[in-house]
């Protein structure tokens, strides 16, 4: 197995929670995570039909043979268990006793909201990071390899062919997570809304726009969107103000949490395409921010991630606040810097003032550098970024 980073903080949470619920998309190693780092405790799978009836038909009984506890996978398929789990949980030792792992944020969170607030921890486990995944093989892809093969972990731990995995996942998610929450009659309009918000990665959301592509209603595009987010397929980030209120109204850009799926989607075929193809720069700007996420996420921490745009059409690619400064972040694809790539990072030191103590230019290339007061990085180290 090769280790997550998020083994660094799990120790901590264990002593001080009697639950940790991990989530995060299908495929992206939380099965395997907690069967290897929980290897001690039984394992339930409620993919398996005969063990979903049985504790649905009798959920004290069936909680009452785990008593000291198990890794319950899959419990979004069974979430009215958790009711059931909060007895047991606080009539014992507070220490990590169960370990319940899910896909889907719908109806999963809402029943740990319900019925474990403060007994359990929450950890967000998404694709491999590139640090996690590379540093382990010491491997040293091109960029382009990088961005179109992705992170998702079975195709890195089986080998598989990237074009054919990714077809299969979006048919699976289809067919099983979206059917089990919308009622769609029609679920290759709702892949072509995922394609459309493949076109639209790294912009700012128009669901006029893509419901009017898509033929659908503003409001199921409202609600498409949310599903997608629940599903960690997708995920916004939104623009930093000093007034809170209008973070939260203003439009916020798109992004995949996975690169490989986002090159999929726009039917990019090979890694040699990216080099031209005219979406290069929102699929190298997607993998930063998705970079960015996964640092904060699998240190169990909340991101603090946001873009910066001022009325002139200044911006800046990426905010990270980080309470006592602002960490400017611009994203170019190139391997070359020019000049011209530090003018927003200017323009943000003179807005930011007091605030702006540094600043990060982070491209194609390999080297890492000063220049202009910033700091030159390869897209390499991006997953670093969350930490400086």
């Amino acid at each position: 197995m090769i280790p997550r980073s998020v083994e660094k903080v799990l120790p901590s949470l264990i002593s001080g929670y009697p639950v940790i619920t991990i989530t995060g998309p299908r495929q992206s190693g939380k099965t395997t995570l907690s069967r290897e780092f929980f290897a001690s405790k039984p394992y339930v799978s409620f993919e398996n039909p005969d063990t979903r009836e049985e504790a649905q038909s009798d959920p004290r009984s069936f909680l009452e043979r785990y008593r000291d506890g198990a890794v319950f996978d899959e419990v979004q398929r069974l979430p009215e268990l958790l009711s059931y789990l909060q007895q047991i949980v606080d009539e014992g030792p507070k220490s990590c006793r169960f370990v319940l792992t899910g896909s889907q944020q719908f109806g999963l969170n809402s029943k740990i909201t319900q019925s474990l607030a403060g007994r359990t921890a929450l950890i967000h486990l998404l694709p491999f990071s590139y640090e996690e995944l590379y540093s382990f093989h010491d491997k040293n892809p091109s960029m382009e390899s990088a961005l179109f093969t992705g992170l998702y972990p079975p195709i890195h731990d089986r080998g598989l062919d990237p074009q054919k995995w990714y077809a299969d996942y979006v048919q699976t998610y289809i067919e099983r997570d979206i059917r089990s929450i919308l009622n769609v009659r029609d679920l290759s309009l709702f892949q072509l809304f995922l394609k459309m918000c493949a076109a639209r990665c790294g912009c700012l959301i128009n669901l006029s726009g893509i419901a009017s592509d898509c033929g659908i209603t503003h409001n199921t595009a409202k609600e498409w969107i949310s599903i997608l987010e629940a599903g960690y397929i997708v995920f916004r980030v939104v623009p930093y103000f000093n007034n809170l209120g209008k973070r939260l109204v203003k439009t916020p850009k798109l992004y995949f949490y996975d690169t490989g799926l986002a090159t999929y989607l726009l039917g990019i075929k090979a890694p040699e395409q990216l080099a031209v193809h005219p979406h290069r720069g929102a699929i190298f700007e997607t993998f930063i921010a998705a970079e960015i996420m996964k640092s904060a996420f699998h240190s169990a921490e909340p991101p603090s991630l946001y873009f910066w745009r001022d009325r002139s059409g200044n911006e800046i690619d990426f905010i990270i606040d980080r309470g006592s400064d602002l960490l400017p972040i611009e994203a170019k694809s190139g391997r070359t810097v020019a000049s011209d790539w530090f003018d927003g990072l200017k323009n943000w030191r003179a807005f930011a003032r007091d605030r702006a103590k540094q600043a990060v230019l982070i491209y194609g290339g390999d080297e890492t550098y000063s220049r202009e007061g910033t700091t030159v990085t390869s897209w390499r180290k991006a997953g670093q970024l969350q930490k400086q």
